[in-house]
């Protein structure tokens, strides 16, 4: 299934969604620019590492890398597919959290869900890039903020498209997670980081809430 929008309402325009998006298109647009080493190069540097950063615990350099691949993505796909859900999920979570709240309570989520991928395989050597641990983290705060939204989903191949309660739609993402961080699926994708993101979310969206709204 395929999420088109959402039913939730907002009255302002989400300036700290499209702030994020803008930065993870520039990034993007500037890793086309590369030659294939300059991207090596800047994957190895700038993306998160786990084995490097168990080697480097001590010094401050280790834990740059925890921020920058967050803005960082392998490919088209990647970066639609994360944007998207970004877009989709954040305008509403900003409204209700303000410009900085939300910006803040993206970045904290993103690290503890780079910090969760690290715990659950410290010694891998590959490169972790890619703001879905973060996205998870608003995915979370969604979840319980908006019992009442609908999400409109496309069901391909037939096509057909129906409403899903946000709830649901959101606790069959993440138990498809949790089912593939358990049995290992698909070994290059963070799930931990998105199953502790979204619990992230879940536990610490009060905190980053406007006094006012």
């Amino acid at each position: 299934m395929f999420p088109l929008r959402d039913t939730a309402s907002r009255r302002r325009i989400p300036i700290a969604t499209l702030f994020i998006i803008a930065i993870n298109v520039m990034v993007f647009v500037n890793q086309l620019s590369m030659s294939y080493d300059g991207f090596i190069e800047m994957i190895y540097k700038y993306a998160f590492i786990p084995s490097q950063f168990v080697n480097g615990l001590t010094q401050i350099e280790s834990y740059i890398p925890l921020f920058t691949s967050m803005f960082i993505h392998g490919d088209m796909l990647h970066i639609i597919s994360n944007m998207w859900s970004l877009w989709l999920f954040g305008d509403n979570v900003e409204e209700r959290m303000g410009f900085f709240g939300f910006i803040a309570f993206y970045i904290l989520t993103g690290l503890i869900a780079g910090f969760a991928h690290f715990v659950s395989n410290p010694m891998s050597n590959i490169p972790t890039v890619g703001a879905s641990g973060a996205i998870a983290g608003i995915m979370g705060a969604y979840f319980i903020m908006f019992p009442h939204a609908r999400i409109v989903t496309l069901v391909p191949f037939i096509p057909f498209f129906i409403r899903v309660p946000a709830p649901i739609f959101l606790f069959i993402w993440f138990i498809s997670q949790l089912r593939s961080g358990i049995y290992g699926m698909a070994g290059g994708v963070a799930w931990w980081a998105h199953i502790f993101g979204f619990l992230a979310g879940i536990l610490l969206y009060k905190r980053f809430l406007k006094k006012r709204f």
